[in-house]
């Protein structure tokens, strides 16, 4: 890999870095100047006074000015499989895996200038012991519409890093994959060498302006690269209003020995823009993502950062009136309701991905149970509204092509848990 030369950003040569991944990808962030190692802070905190959930990264992330939580640009997530006897009795291996973990939480400070990670174990994992995991269910992956026929993983584990900086889940990934000797400047005490295996690597982006910059050439993106300049995500429109997420709390486990962990749904979608964006009239994307009355009342200002901190479908007409009536339903309106008391039941935490050179959305959400996510997604497909598919929020637009599952525990139990840890 080149340097960045004239009309190919600094940040875009970043993103293609971490793409390409390993000690070449973090060679080219290091090597010519496109990112300075100084700017990534070590921790300003003991391990020990970290919060216990591990997917309580929302104070630690910044915000915009209307209180939604900024996501971390570059993302990493590493499946891995097992290669250990165990792990009914592997002490040894668990001090070794979370001597791994430490040692990311004492190299990075915790948050978009620093680091943020989750580690979480799958149903395949489990499948080892005698018993399911303690307090919860933690189902098999599986088909969740009539019209998808998705892979799934059966990775024991899935690591999620994040960061604002792309050197940063570079040497962070190379780290755990015992390829380096210091990581930030800090002594690697523990990888993850004789335990797992590296089984897939799925590297991804999430900004204003970031999918713009990568959609040319990409399968599933017209050749008239129409992605607006402020839109964080291929579709065209912003995500995660601070009032239509779950709040951390509602998607932590509140009983049993994983008090204070979540779980994770993993799904890897296609997307498919040529219509969205060449046949699809604005109106029409409007009224698909969010609802028609957004359409009608011209709510909706470029990628949608005027709606504040919400997207507003709670005021908007009925989808059981607006499939009657227009023929059309917003899949904005359809996912929320899924809310319980109001509030929505997962918290996204997805981003664009351009691996295998298509555009695709990894969509991952948290939430207290894996049936938490069935639900939203059923109430995203819609199959209960009289009105046609390709009117049907973007469901004509995506192609689930992977699913999976997994128990995120508390960071007390992240490292090779049993099913009854306590």
């Amino acid at each position: 890999m080149s340097g960045p030369d004239r009309g190919y950003s600094r940040r875009a040569f970043v993103r293609s870095a971490v793409a390409v991944g390993g000690a070449a990808g973090l060679a080219a962030c290091l090597g010519y100047g496109s990112e300075d190692p100084a700017e990534i802070p070590q921790a300003d905190r003991d391990p020990a006074d970290l919060p216990e959930r591990q997917h309580a990264w929302n104070e630690f992330l910044g915000t915009d000015d209307h209180g939604n939580v900024v996501p971390p640009e570059h993302h990493v997530m590493l499946g891995l499989n097992y290669v250990g006897d165990g792990p009914h009795d592997a002490d040894d291996e668990r001090a070794q895996l979370e001597d791994a973990f430490t040692t990311l939480e004492r190299a990075f400070r915790r948050g978009n200038e620093g680091l943020v990670f989750t580690v979480g174990y799958s149903p395949a994992y489990f499948d080892r012991f005698d018993d399911d995991p303690d307090g919860l269910e933690l189902p098999d992956p599986e088909p969740l519409t009539a019209i998808e026929d998705p892979e799934f993983d059966e990775y024991d584990a899935l690591v999620h890093l994040a960061s604002d900086h792309g050197h940063a889940v570079l040497s962070a990934e190379q780290a755990l994959l015992g390829e380096q000797e210091t990581v930030n400047d800090r002594s690697v005490e523990g990888t993850l060498e004789g335990i797992f295996e590296l089984a897939d690597r799925r590297p991804g982006f999430i900004g204003d302006g970031l999918p713009a910059d990568e959609q040319a050439g990409v399968s599933g993106i017209p050749d008239s690269e129409p992605v607006p300049e402020d839109a964080p995500l291929f579709m065209g429109f912003k995500s995660g209003f601070r009032h239509n997420q779950a709040p951390e709390d509602r998607v932590t486990i509140d009983d049993g020995p994983f008090a204070g962990g979540t779980t994770t749904h993993l799904s890897r979608l296609r997307l498919h823009l040529r219509q969205w964006y060449e046949q699809d009239s604005r109106t029409q994307r409007v009224s698909k993502m969010f609802s028609p009355a957004h359409a009608d009342d011209d709510r909706i200002e470029g990628a949608g950062h005027n709606l504040g901190d919400a997207s507003g479908v709670e005021t908007a007409t009925d989808p059981e009136s607006d499939a009657r009536s227009r023929g059309v339903v917003g899949h904005a309106q359809k996912a929320a309701r899924a809310r319980e008391d109001g509030t929505p039941v997962i918290l996204r935490r997805d981003f664009n991905s351009t691996k295998d050179d298509e555009a695709a959305l990894e969509f991952l959400s948290h939430q207290r149970t894996i049936a938490d996510f069935v639900r939203t997604r059923d109430a995203m497909t819609g199959t209960d509204l009289d009105v046609p598919r390709a009117n049907s929020g973007i469901l004509q637009y995506l192609t689930v092509r992977r699913r999976g599952n997994y128990l995120v525990p508390p960071r007390r139990h992240r490292s090779l848990p049993t099913p009854s840890p306590e």
